[in-house]
């Protein structure tokens, strides 16, 4: 089979693996979703909250099932052995990691797209006003925290460490990025770490493509996109399979 095949049948397989897996699917994707049902009622009315949400959880989502998703798999599976175990099988390296990162970047993108749905149906926020723009920060924020979660994997020290690890990034970084409210209401010293950090930027390309605004989505991109390379450089260049 060729690289092409293979690596569609191990996003296949990482598909019904992903579905197979109640707690992956609650926490990495269903979370988010419940989350912004949750909040979206309490300010139920209230168009300038609910326009600063929508972005936001949309961010946590890319953030979850990418960083989150594969920071804590990979480091399950390098240390069970699975990583080491394909390696030594004919199947290429790259095709492996394509299924896998595939099946990651699905849920981000259906993710983006179902609180994107809900909180015009439910809540009454209006469809992007730039849909272009926002697929462009879709698929650039899910290159740069799925590249971010693979290089994170290596600081990881064992499967056991996976869940405090992910979680003492995950966490801090949703609530200093804006994801449940406007980052501008933050104090100025955590306001300064999360104009440093991607998370921001990514929600303010996010809210600049949904519900417009006159923000400045090139500065935003630039952040995220260098974020993303240094990311990919990380992960390149400390993988490992055992």
């Amino acid at each position: 089979m060729s690289g092409m095949a293979l690596a569609w049948e191990q996003f296949r397989f990482e598909r019904r693996m992903f579905w197979r897996n109640p707690s992956a699917a609650f926490f990495n994707f269903l979370l988010p979703l419940l989350l912004l049902v949750l909040i979206a009622s309490a300010f139920a009315g209230d168009d300038d909250e609910l326009e600063v949400l929508v972005p936001g959880v949309a961010g946590m989502g890319v953030l979850a099932t990418t960083f989150t998703a594969l920071a804590f798999n990979l480091t399950l599976l390098r240390e069970e052995g699975v990583l080491k175990r394909i390696r030594g099988t004919p199947m290429p390296a790259g095709a492996y990691l394509a299924g896998l990162i595939g099946s990651a970047a699905l849920n981000a993108l259906v993710q983006v797209v179902l609180v994107v749905l809900i909180g015009n149906v439910a809540y009454g926020v209006a469809l992007p006003v730039d849909p272009p723009l926002l697929a462009l920060f879709t698929v650039l924020g899910v290159v740069c925290f799925a590249s971010l979660g693979i290089a994170f994997s290596h600081v990881i020290p064992n499967g056991d460490a996976a869940p405090a690890y992910t979680n003492a990034v995950f966490l801090p970084l949703l609530f200093i990025s804006g994801v449940f409210y406007s980052a501008d209401e933050l104090p100025e010293a955590l306001r300064a770490v999360a104009e440093v950090l991607p998370l921001k930027h990514l929600i303010d390309g996010l809210s600049e493509a949904i519900v417009g605004g006159g923000g400045d989505a090139a500065a935003a991109a630039a952040v995220v996109g260098a974020w993303a390379l240094g990311g990919v450089v990380l992960a390149v260049r400390f993988f490992r399979w055992e």
